[in-house]
C-alpha cells in the first residue's frame, strides 16, 4: 500500500509565492507519475501539474509559468513551487500518484491567497 504525505501550503498575499512537497511511502515501486490537483470550494478538482516518468511536465492551462513542477520519481518525491499567486489559485491541493493502475491522493493541503 501506497501513501502520500503532502506537506507546505498556508496563507499567503496576492503576488506571493508557496512551495509544496510530496513524498510517498510503502510499496511505491510502480510509481509511473506524480503531481498535484486542486479543489476549490463548489468547482470540479483539476490537474496542476504533473510530472511523468519520461520526465515529462504537464500543466493545467491556467498556470501560465507561474508554477514549477519537479520532483524524483525514482525517490517518489515531488514538489510545487507556485510564483505570483492569485486569489483564484485559493484551493485544497492534493499530491497524486499513478501506482500501477491506481490512482493515490495525499491529504490534501490549504493554500489561500489573499487580495
Amino acid at each position: 500500500q501506497v501513501q502520500l504525505v503532502q506537506s507546505g501550503g498556508g496563507l499567503v498575499q496576492a503576488g506571493g509565492s508557496l512551495r509544496l512537497s510530496c513524498a510517498a511511502s510503502g510499496d511505491a515501486a510502480g510509481i509511473s507519475a506524480m503531481g498535484w490537483y486542486r479543489q476549490a470550494p463548489g468547482k470540479r478538482r483539476e490537474m496542476v501539474a504533473r510530472l511523468i516518468v519520461s520526465g515529462v511536465r504537464l500543466y493545467g492551462d491556467f498556470v501560465k509559468g507561474r508554477f514549477t513542477v519537479s520532483g524524483d520519481l525514482a525517490k517518489n518525491t515531488v514538489y510545487l513551487q507556485m510564483n505570483n499567486l492569485l486569489p483564484e489559485d485559493t484551493a485544497v491541493y492534493y499530491c497524486y500518484g499513478r501506482v500501477g493502475d491506481l490512482d493515490v491522493w495525499g491529504q490534501g493541503t490549504q493554500v489561500t491567497v489573499s487580495s
